[in-house]
């Protein structure tokens, strides 16, 4: 099962670019890179292993946005204006908008390079051990992720540096858990008190 609370991951420099295919424009991107450790998530790295979106993707509905907002949808996989592929680099996708002036308007700020990241959301499975393993190196505190829950969005985004969000903190708590191996209702308690404290 999936665990209820979203986390979000950004590309920076990531493949943004808009293509002319049957004399209508296309948005083609990169949400995910495989195999290439992401900057200082708050006090650990990710490095997303190449299948970690498969199964998350298997039947999904998964929409491509403007900065995480549903109202600003560009392409969506059910009716097939959005293509999500994993291929030898990453998570490739490829949305046709629609012929609206809200898209039009975000072509033109893809096509000038104001908006030239991506972004994805995502969720982890409530069990910390599946899709996921930690392990503590001398330049800090790896996560590999080897598997997703679900994918809710792939999402073109103006500002895609990491910070140490509340997100980023809640996975570094479940970083020093696996670690540390403490008994598990102490951590079951450390969790709940943690979730507690960021609402």
């Amino acid at each position: 099962m999936a665990n209820p609370k979203p986390d979000t991951r950004s590309l920076p420099a990531a493949e943004l670019r808009v293509d002319q295919v049957d004399g209508k424009r296309r948005i083609v991107g990169y949400a995910a890179v495989f195999n290439s450790p992401s900057e200082d998530l708050g006090g650990f790295r990710e490095i997303i292993r190449p299948g970690a979106f498969a199964s998350a993707l298997a039947g999904a509905d998964v929409r491509l946005v403007v900065n995480h907002d549903p109202s600003l949808i560009l392409g969506r996989t059910r009716n097939g204006t959005l293509k999500l592929v994993e291929d030898s680099r990453g998570l490739r996708y490829e949305a046709d908008p629609p012929d609206t002036q809200m898209a039009r308007d975000y072509l033109v700020s893809i096509e000038r390079g104001d908006l030239s990241e991506s972004s994805f959301r995502f969720y982890m499975f409530d069990d910390p051990n599946r899709g996921q393993s930690w392990r503590s190196e001398p330049t800090g505190v790896i996560r590999e992720i080897t598997e997703f829950a679900r994918i809710d969005d792939v999402s073109i985004v103006a500002y895609a540096a990491y910070r140490a969000t509340e997100v980023s903190v809640r996975s570094l708590d479940q970083a020093r858990l696996a670690l540390a191996k403490p008994d598990p209702w102490i951590a079951q308690a450390d969790v709940e008190l943690l979730f507690a404290e960021a609402d």
